[in-house]
């Protein structure tokens, strides 16, 4: 019995542990990433290069093939309760993380700012972003004649 309470556990994390790495990543792919793509290539179809949406399609790729083989596994070799445990960690995991998908989160838009920083054709706001400093790419924005609504007002910079 102690056994599979400990086994339990285990795989209860392991569903933590398989949306916060997996899932996570598809859903800012979804929420952040090719929301944020579309509205600088809106701007400016030169702004952020074509690459941006590919290597996010890479990377919806990767999860999704890593998600379905961790499902196999979990579907063909565990026990019911088991996966009830595995879906229970995965479910907690998504409540502590779904307010904070959105490129409306501060955190979510450097994170968007650091991995697509490369796609970015000018150097001055390639820096920033990679840098993370919100007011300088809305400076640097304002002065290469762009609209700014892409990037959201964060409280902690008015």
């Amino acid at each position: 019995m102690e056994t599979k309470i400990m086994l339990c556990a285990g795989v209860f994390f392991g569903g933590w542990l398989w949306f916060y790495l997996f899932m996570r990543q598809f859903l800012f792919n979804l929420m952040t990433a090719y929301p944020m793509i579309r509205k600088m290539q809106e701007i400016d179809p030169n702004l952020i290069a074509v690459g941006a949406k590919r290597y996010t399609n890479t990377s919806i790729i990767v999860c999704t093939v890593f998600s379905a083989i961790v499902l196999f596994v979990i579907f063909r070799f565990c026990p019911h309760y088991l996966i009830i445990s595995f879906f229970v960690g995965a479910v907690l995991c998504m409540l502590m993380l779904w307010g904070k998908l959105s490129p409306q989160n501060k955190a979510m838009f450097e994170n968007f700012c650091a991995g697509y920083c490369r796609f970015v054709g000018d150097d001055e706001l390639r820096t920033l972003m990679f840098n993370k400093e919100i007011k300088k790419i809305n400076r640097r924005l304002r002065e290469m004649g762009y609209d700014r609504s892409f990037v959201p007002e964060f409280k902690q910079d008015a």
